[in-house]
């Protein structure tokens, strides 16, 4: 099919949930261009921005504005739409709704109401930029935008400091530099990817410690776009020394009313070694007094 050319069959009644481009226009799915096409209505966050991606796809529909300005309002009235049978497609400027960006109520709402809720996925930033980051993809955290408040922002960093897992955060040009020198002095020289642009003309990525990262933007007059950016995981703990092992188990073993094996387990979570090692050194200390 076409991108052009899409074939538009009405929708059954519902809440559509569709994903659009990040930058690139052709990075839409066909099932996307024809739920668009075949809705009674498109809430969108920035309706002049929409017009111009359903004008690339040959897509002549009614849009209304959902944004955080009149999200509360606009729920209400959508949510009236719907259970009278309405089909009512919601799209942001870039990406998911309800992901970073106006939304959930208007589902939660429609849940609420027992409407049908249907997703229509597509291209996601953050998995985007984590798919070509080269860091570990099994595990990661997305924290979206930090908060605005500093102290809430720097309290929010120094929880996510200690975990093993990648972060990613979206964050705004401006805020970029001053967010960057926040999260070096909290979680030290990480290496880090900043991914700008990401599928448009100028699409860049920036990769290594957070000081080179910083070293680069700081010889820049602008940074233009919206970035995302991933950060490494904490490394792991160090496993606790031998004799420290034997002498916290010396300790827990004074305790002669708690089972050994509830002992190994607390033990292994603080000393960072296998809950196995643990009970077995305990058997052997234990047999010796």
């Amino acid at each position: 099919m076409p991108l052009n050319s899409p074939i538009h069959k009405r929708c059954a009644p519902g809440l559509y949930i569709v994903t659009t481009p990040i930058g690139n226009l052709a990075d839409i799915t066909l099932r996307a261009v024809s739920v668009l096409g075949g809705v009674d209505l498109i809430a969108a966050e920035d309706t002049r921005h929409t017009r111009r991606l359903l004008a690339a796809h040959g897509i002549d529909n009614r849009l209304v504005s959902y944004h955080e300005h009149n999200e509360v309002r606009r729920t209400a009235d959508l949510v009236e739409r719907l259970a009278q049978g309405a089909a009512i497609a919601i799209v942001s400027n870039a990406g998911t709704p309800t992901v970073s960006d106006p939304g959930y109520r208007l589902v939660q709402a429609a849940v609420a109401r027992n409407i049908t809720v249907v997703p229509i996925p597509g291209v996601s930033a953050a998995i985007t930029a984590l798919s070509v980051s080269g860091l570990p993809t099994d595990q990661f955290i997305f924290v979206g935008f930090p908060p605005r408040g500093q102290s809430k922002r720097l309290e929010q960093l120094k929880n996510l400091a200690p975990l093993p897992l990648t972060l990613i955060f979206y964050q705004s040009p401006q805020r970029l530099l001053s967010f960057l020198r926040e999260l070096q002095q909290i979680v030290g020289d990480r290496y880090a990817v900043l991914a700008r642009e990401m599928t448009k003309l100028h699409e860049e990525f920036l990769r290594g410690p957070l000081s080179h990262i910083i070293s680069e933007l700081d010889q820049r007059e602008t940074v233009k776009g919206e970035c995302t950016l991933l950060i490494s995981g904490a490394a792991p703990a160090a496993a606790a020394a031998p004799q420290d092992i034997d002498a916290a188990i010396d300790a827990f073993l004074s305790d002669q009313d708690r089972p050994l094996s509830e002992i190994a387990r607390e033990l292994a979570t603080k000393l960072n070694v296998s809950r196995k090692q643990v009970y077995e050194r305990a058997l052997e200390i234990k047999k010796l007094k």
